[in-house]
């Protein structure tokens, strides 16, 4: 089975009519813009529809836009096309919307995070004093020299703000030494285009902001990842959720590293990917630096059909080996294979044949509906197994491995904290 990454575009790939086509064609990315316009207050729908750019463009509205546009669409895709993938990465705003739809926060806390983050990103730079511009055609030694000779204080600073691909750099500081170091640049052979945004991104400016998103950050809690979401900080995917409020807030102050998030995939053997969202600058990047990778934009219902043949396949294998790996099947296969210590048949009757039969129905059930377990059903079979196990009198030591193994490998260890091993007393 082939590796896919799902990616999520950041600021300044927002514009008027973003999403229509999704939302034209969806009920399901309708339902997220009416869940987003509950949550943020606003009617977020017509903003983006009829509104005007430049309020668009401010980074309160453009970063709850752009995470509701790729909620929508990933909600869109996981209803049509269902794929997992082996990783996902974000650009900036867009790793929010990543660990969205990797299960580490609910849509709605992450609106609330990204609008909150717009806010304090919008103070921290008084409006006229920051800018952006994207280089392309230089290395980033000489970028980096120019950006230096252009920082001549606290006041006047310009620094690489994303190392977006082999070919294209991004600065970001004060207005004023942005464009001294755009200019030599541009002098020295570069191309140079300022970018669609109202604050200086990834600069020593959005210090304050960082202090004050910190604190905002500590205020939520964060679930699991779901599969791997590739940190901008680092270039590498999350270790644990205890990772997101330091990576996060550090993200508002450093560099972008697009450039390690797309070479950790090609190392990794990824070699198909869809971005989910506005545009298609991610692709477009792909294809610079991870030419291995065929990367399919979302956006258009085009494309839509493209990457649907190209799962077609995907998509029935990782059925199957879902419905081979569930707690339910697992709860099965470690009540049969464990030893059994009691002959008594009247006790083994009642403990293990009966509690047996009961989870085997459950996976009928499931078999012939196709779904997968709720929790519900996956909290019944877990406790029948115990049962089961008590009845073989299984040492506890074993019975220790066996639910920590089913719940590790199914992944639902925080769902069911009372079969953890961690929370046993083994003597």
């Amino acid at each position: 089975m082939r590796k896919l990454a799902l990616l999520f575009p950041g600021q300044g790939s927002q514009y008027i009519g973003m999403g229509q086509d999704l939302l034209g064609r969806s009920a399901t990315a309708r339902a997220v813009f009416a869940e987003a316009n509950d949550v943020l207050g606003f009617d977020l729908q017509a903003l983006i529809a009829s509104g005007s750019s430049e309020e668009l463009t401010r980074t309160e509205n453009a970063q709850p836009a752009l995470l509701t546009v790729s909620i929508a669409a990933f909600r869109v895709y996981m209803e049509e096309i269902g794929v997992e993938p082996a990783y996902s990465a974000g650009h900036s705003l867009g790793e929010f919307s990543a660990l969205t739809c990797a299960g580490v926060m609910t849509f709605q806390d992450a609106l609330r995070l990204v609008k909150r983050r717009g806010q304090l990103m919008q103070e921290a730079a008084s409006e006229g004093i920051g800018a952006m511009c994207a280089i392309m055609g230089s290395d980033s030694s000489r970028v980096e020299e120019a950006c230096q000779r252009a920082s001549i204080s606290e006041h006047q600073e310009v620094v690489i703000s994303n190392y977006n691909s082999s070919g294209q750099l991004v600065i970001s500081g004060h207005r004023i030494a942005v464009e001294e170091a755009a200019r030599e640049l541009e002098g020295l052979g570069a191309r140079i285009a300022f970018l669609q945004v109202s604050a200086p991104f990834h600069s020593p400016l959005m210090k304050g902001a960082a202090n004050q998103f910190k604190d905002e950050l500590d205020s939520y809690t964060y679930s699991p990842f779901q599969w791997p979401v590739i940190s901008n900080v680092t270039g590498k995917p999350y270790e644990s959720p205890d990772q997101v409020v330091g990576c996060l807030t550090e993200q508002l102050t450093s560099p972008v590293r697009w450039d390690w998030a797309m070479k950790l995939l090609v190392e990794q053997g990824v070699n198909i990917a869809a971005e989910l969202g506005s545009k298609q600058v991610l692709t477009q990047l792909m294809r610079t630096d991870a030419k291995s990778i065929v990367c399919y934009p979302y956006e258009k219902a085009a494309e839509l059909d493209l990457l649907q043949k190209e799962l077609e396949v995907d998509k029935l294998e990782q059925a199957r080996q879902k419905a081979s790996n569930n707690v339910v099947t697992k709860c099965l296969a470690a009540a049969v294979c464990t030893r059994n210590r009691n002959w008594d048949l009247e006790a083994y009757e009642q403990g293990f044949v009966l509690p047996y039969r009961q989870v085997q129905r459950l996976q009928e059930q499931l078999d012939e509906n196709g779904d997968p377990p709720t929790q519900a059903q996956m909290h019944e079979a877990l406790k029948l197994l115990k049962q089961m196990l008590d009845t073989k009198m299984v040492p506890e030591q074993e019975q220790h491995e066996r639910f920590a193994d089913i719940l590790k490998k199914t992944g639902t260890t925080a769902l069911f904290p009372e079969f953890s091993p961690d929370s046993w007393v083994i003597a």
